[in-house]
């Protein structure tokens, strides 16, 4: 139940994004190149994948309280996909969309990793991938949408650098992609 509140919650949180945009008149998909629609996509099959899986008692089964802990990587993938969205303000768009006048974050997560959004997206759907307690849905999990969004960034990396310039590549050069001090 806690599980299906969650993701319910999850995309009522993904709509509203979609909703903020059009009543501003943002979100133009013009520069995403289908990223949008490919990361909605690979997240939305792995988690389908996970409770089929889930739902097979062949599966081979994760130890320990699964369920428990991937509600909680679930909710701090929340939690930094918000703080994410809330450090960049009006500046947050679920397309690649970049304002010529936009300042570059470093507040808040974006001091840590560029794309702390995308790093949120990773650790819900991990965390699906927990709950659903077998490795396999694990491994699903974290496998189908890691290409996508890893071309969310490059195409995204490459409009900034494009839009903001030396501003953006003076950025890139001190802070990690998705992983603090990693990557």
């Amino acid at each position: 139940m806690a599980l299906h509140l969650t993701l319910a919650g999850w995309a009522v949180l993904e709509v509203g994004l979609r909703i903020r945009e059009r009543a501003q008149g943002k979100g133009s998909a013009a520069s995403d190149r289908g990223t949008r629609a490919l990361i909605a996509v690979t997240l939305g099959t792995a988690i389908a994948v996970a409770a089929v899986i889930e739902s097979r008692a062949t599966a081979p089964r994760i130890a320990g309280p699964y369920l428990a802990a991937g509600l909680i990587v679930i909710w701090l993938g929340l939690a930094i996909r918000v703080w994410a969205i809330a450090a960049l303000g009006g500046a947050f768009r679920t397309t690649v969309e970049v304002d010529p006048g936009q300042a570059v974050v470093s507040t808040g997560p974006y001091r840590w990793v560029r794309h702390p959004s995308y790093s949120g997206l990773l650790l819900i759907v991990t965390g699906v991938g927990l709950a659903a307690g077998n490795w396999l849905a694990l491994a699903i999990c974290i496998a189908l949408p890691t290409p996508a969004l890893l071309w969310r960034i490059h195409v995204e990396e490459a409009e900034l650098t494009g839009v903001l310039g030396d501003r953006y590549r003076a950025y890139q050069a001190q802070t990690k992609r998705l992983i603090p001090r990693l990557w």
